[in-house]
């Protein structure tokens, strides 16, 4: 079991764009120096706590501070971009990070953005498809491109120069092309079965209850089985969040401040989530009312805080009721508390993955 940080970024709204930006990086380089194997990152164009709006122009910031982390996109919104511009770019950022490159991709999730990219009426998921399909498609062949789809149109013909290479989109560092991720996290989510029937990896939210995280799998292995392949749960990432402390108190204290970050971040997404009817993402137990859902609920079922010894409880009992997978993404809360939240890293790497990892690997060699 490989371990990875996950990076929405939400932050709160009492942090300026440059505090923001500044505490992601350093979060990003201590998780290299501690040893976190995945950096993941999000993108939004139109919500100010949540204020990286190009993946790519981030992780290239940290390409020449890094050396053995993969750096990857968390994911790039497809409808709200040009396949030909996305594969030109990640093709780029391939060869810039030497091949630490996974390609997350998704359907985008934000109201905001779909009203400011024209999607809010269109089918997303099958913009999605289109344009993985299409970027595919560009690192796999040579120009003249003439690719025609329902959304997007890719045509380099008249105006190739092949003895001066113009005309050619770049291909990607990695043969034949960096791996395809997407996110889940709906129960039963039509997106983690796209992801089996086309063999892209798999990532299952921080904010879904086991029980949806569960779901998510069962999906997957259907879309597999459906397009006559067979899931590898290794290639599963779950992003879970942990906070790891000193000892109870020390977890407890922290959770009773007012606003502490664990509680804004879940506070945020309740709303929001509420605003948009779409709470079902929040359900604790599959027989449960999600109109009854508390606050309180959600971050009890969603949250591990507590000692070393507890959370490492609480995972092995988590892979137990999920089943193993191959990647823990811790989810970064912004650092309210700066030392605590660098602690519970180092506590995640020395103190818990060391007892984690070989029960998860032993379930996965079973």
């Amino acid at each position: 079991m490989r371990l990875g940080l996950f990076m929405m970024p939400l932050h709160t709204l009492k942090l300026s764009y440059k505090e923001m930006y500044d505490q992601d990086v350093e979060a990003a380089l201590y998780a290299e120096r501690l040893g976190y194997e995945e950096f993941w990152i999000g993108e939004h164009t139109s919500v100010k706590v949540e204020p990286v709006s190009n993946t790519f122009q981030f992780l290239s910031l940290l390409v020449p501070q890094t050396k053995n982390m993969k750096l990857c996109t968390g994911v790039v919104n497809l409808p709200q971009h040009h396949p030909a511009r996305v594969a030109a770019d990640a093709a780029m950022f391939d060869h810039m990070s030497n091949g630490r490159f996974i390609m997350g991709i998704g359907p985008g999730g934000l109201a905001s953005d779909f009203e400011l990219f024209g999607t809010t009426e269109k089918n997303r998921q099958e913009m999605m498809i289109e344009a993985a399909e299409i970027i595919e498609r560009i690192w796999r062949t040579t120009p003249p491109y003439d690719i025609t789809g329902q959304y997007w149109t890719v045509r380099i013909k008249d105006t190739v120069q092949d003895d001066l290479g113009i005309g050619l989109i770049p291909k990607p560092f990695q043969t034949p092309f960096p791996t395809f991720c997407t996110s889940a996290m709906s129960p039963y989510s039509t997106t983690a079965k796209l992801a089996g029937q086309r063999g892209w990896h798999l990532i299952s939210a921080n904010f879904n209850a086991p029980c949806v995280v569960r779901s998510h799998w069962e999906a997957y292995q259907a879309g597999a089985a459906a397009a006559g392949g067979l899931a590898d749960p290794a290639t599963w990432r779950i992003a879970r969040s942990i906070l790891v402390t000193r000892d109870e108190a020390e977890a407890r204290d922290y959770l009773a401040e007012p606003g502490n970050a664990i509680w804004s971040y879940y506070n945020y997404l309740y709303i929001q989530l509420g605003r948009a009817g779409a709470r079902k993402i929040f359900q604790t137990r599959e027989d449960g009312n999600v109109e009854d859902l508390t606050l309180d609920e959600v971050i009890d079922a969603m949250v591990i805080a507590g000692p070393p010894g507890y959370v490492v409880d609480r995972l092995v009992a988590f892979i137990d009721e999920v089943g193993p997978f191959g990647t823990l993404l811790a989810a970064f809360h912004e650092w309210d508390r700066k030392r605590l939240w660098q602690s519970s890293m180092r506590r995640m790497i020395e103190e818990v993955m060391p007892k984690v990892r070989p029960y998860c690997e032993k379930k996965l060699a079973a």
